[in-house]
């Protein structure tokens, strides 16, 4: 237990609180939406989008009138993502190039066995996913299990080969700054791509003082260690003008160099549409 508290004790991201989280993000919205929402910043946010069906009734029919019309966009998303029995479907049907295609695991909640985990994580991967979005394991970070749930990170992440990790964090649950801060970090050094908000299939989804404090973490982590972290905003996202404002946020603490598919991701399949 002491290796994590120490680790915490470094970065002062994680001393954040949800007042300070709140200032700051309506400071830098105040000072900067009014110069990204346009229609340069909408192509850009195309650019990122994971384009993603996840729902119960999806099946090879469904999802290959979905790719096509990822195919058919004039615009390229970033990736696209479904469940791990539809991966070869997506690769069998993707004609667009330089399109990720992601996969879930363990998802929507992080309570199935490790070891089915991480053999849906290598099928996955083996069926041509290029990321999987692993959702973290929020029990054993409530009762301050962090080697468990580091180890767990770290096993998928071995498993997933060649292939990006994306941990959705569940912000919504986690609740706190604080709270979000420590799981991102916990993520981060076990060997994340990507720090993902939500799954969108509980009732609070991403915030912008979740998205603010992962950053902070993002950030303050690159300095540190000369590495840089992506982050995926997923769950909520309903307009483009929304989608702006997580995309200044993250401009304004990350900087430009994050502004590309490679560390920045929006899960919004709905706003496609909208943006172009």
């Amino acid at each position: 237990m002491k290796k994590y508290t120490d680790l915490f004790n470094q970065y002062d991201s994680v001393k954040i609180t949800a007042e300070k989280a709140k200032q700051e993000v309506g400071k830098i919205i105040n000072k900067n939406f009014a110069e990204n929402n346009n229609a340069e910043t909408y192509k850009k946010i195309f650019g990122f989008l994971d384009f993603t069906s996840l729902n119960n009734t999806d099946n090879e029919e469904s999802i290959r009138k979905f790719v096509e019309k990822a195919n058919n966009f004039k615009l390229s998303v970033a990736g696209i993502c479904v469940y791990p029995s539809l991966v070869e479907t997506v690769k069998k049907t993707l004609t667009k190039p330089n399109v990720e295609i992601a996969s879930v695991v363990g998802f929507p909640s992080p309570q199935n066995f490790l070891e089915v985990k991480i053999a849906e994580t290598a099928m996955a991967v083996l069926d041509g996913a290029t990321e999987i979005d692993m959702v973290f394991p929020i029990g054993k970070f409530l009762e301050e299990n962090y080697q468990e749930l580091c180890e767990e990170i770290s096993e998928i992440k071995t498993s997933c080969r060649h292939a990006k990790l994306k941990v959705i964090l569940e912000t919504g649950t986690l609740q706190t700054p604080e709270n979000i801060a420590k799981a991102t970090l916990l993520a981060i050094v076990s060997g994340a791509d990507f720090i993902k908000t939500s799954t969108g299939k509980n009732a609070t989804g991403a915030t912008l003082e979740a998205a603010y404090t992962i950053c902070r973490v993002i950030k303050e982590f690159e300095n540190k260690n000369n590495a840089r972290i992506g982050i995926k905003i997923s769950g909520g996202v309903a307009t483009k003008e929304n989608a702006v404002e997580y995309y200044t946020i993250v401009k304004e603490i990350l900087g430009n160099e994050y502004l590309n598919k490679d560390f920045f991701r929006i899960g919004a399949s709905r706003l496609a549409e909208e943006l172009i």
